[in-house]
């Protein structure tokens, strides 16, 4: 892990202790693949597709998002979340001296609505709380998160069409 992600590197204080990080890897593109297909399933049901179908375009998209990822964010620190050594979803975060950018924060449906995800952005935030950086994120227009961002203290910025672009300034 790199120096730059001392909040979750030193077991941040707001998350149970079953929970913990590890860089991405090459191993790891598999279960990648598969959480984003869970992410997005609801999405693809509406298309007139067998679930193998469904299944091979998300794939695909996936590894769209996984290119564009590298090539715009080469920096960003990629980890994979796990608790009790099961693998259960991503945190993306790339960083500069003015602001942190969260990528992109995932868990598989069975860890959703537990807590994790708002104990993840509460540590982005002290983080750049203490460091007095801007927090920037895109958000689909159609992403229920949009209001969860809202309610911890995110402003609209920007329509971009598909995405909102929302910041969170520290005090």
């Amino acid at each position: 892990m790199s120096e730059n992600w001392l909040a979750f590197k030193n077991k941040p204080q707001h998350l149970t202790s079953s929970i913990s990080f590890k860089a991405i890897s090459d191993d790891d593109m598999a279960f990648l693949s598969n959480l984003y297909t869970s992410t997005r399933w609801e999405e693809v049901l509406q298309a007139p597709w067998n679930d193998q179908q469904r299944k091979e375009f998300l794939h695909q998209q996936f590894k769209a998002q996984h290119q564009h990822y590298n090539t715009h964010y080469p920096k960003a620190e990629k980890l994979i979340i796990y608790k009790h050594q099961n693998n259960i979803g991503r945190i993306y975060i790339d960083r500069d001296e003015t602001s942190i950018c969260l990528i992109d924060v995932a868990l598989l449906p069975e860890y959703k609505y537990q807590g994790i995800g708002t104990q993840l952005l509460k540590e982005v935030l002290h983080e750049a709380q203490s460091a007095k950086l801007k927090v920037m994120i895109h958000v689909e227009n159609f992403n229920p998160a949009y209001i969860w961002y809202k309610k911890h203290g995110f402003v609209q910025v920007e329509d971009k069409g598909v995405y909102q672009y929302m910041e969170w300034y520290p005090e």
